[in-house]
């Protein structure tokens, strides 16, 4: 039997080459094995952290015994590779001058280059840190290697603040909005279109759902300093069974961003108070997070990278820090922009630059 050697990182050399040789790990969520190996590869061989492995989940850490802990949070796994021919977001990556091409440049291997060099690098931190690379953030939450460890390994999550190097074009991203879905449907009665009177079309009837999502006036609420637009829309409708059929049944399918001044069940209320006299089933829902931004570690952190932080539009991770009474803020290289798209690339001066700010903060 042949033995594959473990892919080989360079922690001490350029960061944005370490991000090169990440990329070159497909690493599609459900196959990080081979990444997660790399990893641990390379934090063991340091010596000085402590390293557990949960899964396809690596975590380490200081015990320096320093007043203050933070953790380095970021997740493995990506996407899908694009489909499309000729495709650059791929793997392996490329480079076009100082611009990095590959699946996961910005979400989010130029992040988890930046955490392993500051493991690599930082020998003395001023903070204990926690660093943690985790699967399956891209898929079905419950699937999270994040969630995971919560659950299995919740001493490894306890700290004064926590930074999650999602991609932020090396701007403070502080909290997060919540997430909500719903399905509003409507009955009617099942007749041929012929005779359209003998039946009640259901489609028809959810009219009425798409009018008041149409006129909602979406609310910009500010939170500890922070602007968070808000959104609630259909993003889905379906109905009917056959082109001769009144439809005898339809579902408008729909998404409300909520501002993290609102908990889950005023997040429902408000929706259920606009849609008042539809039947409403929520399908998902994750907290927002707020920003925290006036905790000590949070607001040295601010400082220290030197620019005004904004809202998170979207939800990350940093509700499950957020639920854990830990803040969190979203920081990393890379446009959030780009993620996911077939062009995905980040730059190499983004990814140095954010591992000049972590590590002026932390050493």
């Amino acid at each position: 039997m042949t033995v594959l050697p473990v892919n080989r990182l360079d922690l001490e050399g350029d960061v944005a080459a370490l991000t090169a040789a990440l990329l070159d790990i497909e690493s599609v969520s459900g196959n990080e094995a081979s990444i997660a190996d790399a990893v641990e590869s390379a934090l063991r061989a340091l010596g000085r952290l402590e390293v557990v492995r949960d899964g396809d989940t690596v975590m380490a850490r200081t015990n320096l015994g320093r007043s203050e802990r933070v953790i380095l949070a970021g997740h493995l796994d990506t996407v899908p590779l694009p489909s499309v021919p000729g495709s650059r977001g791929t793997v392996p990556s490329s480079w076009e001058g100082e611009v990095l091409y590959g699946r996961g440049a910005t979400d989010m291997k130029g992040g988890v280059a930046v955490q392993l060099a500051l493991a690599a690098q930082l020998a003395e931190p001023t903070r204990d840190v926690t660093y943690i690379f985790y699967d399956h953030e891209e898929v079905d939450a419950a699937l999270s290697g994040l969630g995971r460890v919560a659950r299995s390994y919740p001493e490894w999550l306890k700290a004064d603040f926590a930074i999650l190097l999602e991609p932020t074009d090396g701007t403070v991203e502080g909290g997060c909005n919540g997430t909500m879905r719903f399905q509003a449907r409507t009955t009617g009665k099942a007749a041929h279109s012929a005779r359209a009177w003998m039946g009640e079309n259901a489609i028809h009837g959810a009219a009425e759902i798409l009018v008041r999502l149409r006129d909602h006036e979406p609310a910009t609420v500010r939170v500890e300093g922070l602007d968070y637009r808000e959104s609630l829309n259909a993003v889905r409708i379906s109905g009917g069974t056959a082109g001769n059929v009144i439809p005898d049944a339809a579902m408008v399918e729909i998404n409300y961003r909520f501002a993290p001044d609102k908990d889950l069940a005023q997040a429902e209320a408000y929706v259920r108070n606009l849609l008042e006299g539809f039947d409403l089933v929520v399908t998902d829902a994750s907290a927002g997070a707020r920003p925290g931004l006036d905790r000590p570690a949070a607001a040295s952190f601010v400082a220290a990278v030197g620019a005004e932080p904004k809202p998170k539009y979207g939800w990350t991770d940093v509700a499950r820090f957020s639920a854990l009474g830990v803040p969190a803020v979203n920081f990393g290289p890379g446009d959030a922009l780009l993620a996911h798209s077939d062009n995905e690339h980040v730059e190499a001066e983004a990814i140095r630059g954010c591992l000049r700010a972590l590590r002026t903060w932390l050493d």
